[in-house]
């Protein structure tokens, strides 16, 4: 009988995840084959004011990493599509849509989990994967909070990690917001880029709803998420690790 699906998340923390509010639970838990998770909501910052860090931002922005910008009540969404490596790693393809005044800007990452443990996530970043961020996972009074631990480059087929002493640092919190919405709660995300000797390079804040609901095209990934997933990533349709 084939082991129960479970999600990165699941993964690497197990039992960890009972501990946050039920509608993170959901949203950190497994998404079924045949389905994806969609979510809207309101970013009340986005990017950074900063412009002596946009030359660098502007090039990550080419890969769908970051982007260069610095605005207030952003629209956005988000699509949460589950897949599976070449490597057979159970893997969620995130896919981040804002809405600035001069035009759209797409943010997409994939998280795998690579071995069990605290800090057992690993998060693909980009198109190409060029940038791998390693992150550790807390629980705390039933938020997730996860911070990377080290952050490597992919130069042709070679990962070089990027010393600690210089490596941005990556800062998330995720939390139930009962206050937010006029006092019908939402889904609350926290974003923070930092680096040792610059400072904070990006960060993005708001809230959102989402639900998981079936897909017309979810055996095509790339179509169901909008735009090309992760290089090396492919569906596979019942597949539980």
């Amino acid at each position: 009988m084939a082991a129960k699906a479970r999600s990165p998340y699941e993964l690497t923390t197990g039992s960890v995840l009972d501990d946050l509010h039920p509608v993170l639970r959901r949203y950190f838990g497994v998404i079924a084959p045949g389905y994806r998770g969609y979510g809207s909501g309101v970013f009340e910052t986005v990017g950074t004011p900063r412009r002596a860090v946009r030359l660098v931002l502007r090039m990550l922005a080419r890969q769908g990493i970051l982007f260069p910008a610095w605005e207030h009540n952003v629209p956005f969404t988000v699509v949460n599509a589950p897949l599976t490596d070449r490597d057979g790693r159970t893997a969620i393809v995130a896919v981040r849509r804002f809405h600035l005044l001069n035009g759209e800007r797409t943010m997409i990452d994939a998280i795998t989990a690579e071995n069990p443990g605290a800090d057992g996530l690993v998060d693909h970043l980009g198109f190409d994967r060029r940038l791998r961020v390693r992150l550790a996972t807390r629980v705390v009074r039933g938020e997730l909070h996860l911070t990377s631990t080290a952050l490597d480059v992919r130069i042709g087929r070679q990962h070089f990690g990027i010393p600690r002493a210089i490596a941005p640092r990556v800062s998330l919190v995720e939390r139930y917001d009962d206050a937010a919405a006029s006092g019908a709660g939402a889904q609350r995300v926290s974003v923070t880029v930092d680096a040792p000797l610059f400072g904070r390079l990006f960060e993005y804040t708001g809230t959102f709803d989402y639900e998981v609901r079936p897909d017309p095209v979810a055996d095509d990934a790339e179509a169901a998420a909008g735009t090309p997933v992760a290089e090396g990533l492919t569906t596979r349709p019942g597949h539980a690790e």
